[in-house]
């Protein structure tokens, strides 16, 4: 399951229908704060966040998320969605606790194979970790 969270309700719909034609469930979120309390309640497999939302801005919400008492949660990988310039915001969201960061408008083959990567990097963190191997560092840098 695919939290999407973004303000941008064209934006989440036009994502969503791709989203879900590619085979993936998606959960909604319009902003930041119904984004850390949807994950919350049901930790995804992988969360996209948009960066500038209302309430509760997407580096926000990732900080809440990343600090959450709920170690499924604190691994779930999260994509930073943005038009932002990628040279200086990609280092923000990368301290913000983002795997990675994608520019808007989206490269939809680009982001589904993202999503494949991490997501199946996070179950085999998951299982290294129930085996008590540590996680390996994040791969926002590149």
């Amino acid at each position: 399951m695919i939290l999407l969270a973004e303000d941008d309700e064209d934006n989440r719909q036009i994502m969503r229908m791709l989203l879900e034609m590619r085979g993936y469930g998606v959960l909604e979120a319009a902003d930041g704060q119904a984004a850390v309390e949807m994950a919350r309640r049901s930790p995804p497999d992988l969360i996209l966040m948009d960066l500038k939302m209302p309430v509760l801005n997407g580096l926000a919400a990732t900080r809440a998320i990343r600090q959450s008492g709920d170690a499924r949660l604190r691994r779930v990988p999260v994509v930073a969605l943005s038009a932002y310039d990628p040279s200086h915001h990609r280092q923000v969201a990368a301290a913000a606790g983002c795997d990675d960061y994608v520019v808007k408008p989206v490269d939809y083959e680009r982001l589904e194979t993202l999503i494949d990567n991490l997501v199946g990097r996070a179950h085999a963190l998951a299982m290294n970790e129930t085996a008590g191997a540590k996680p390996a560092p994040g791969n926002l840098a590149h």
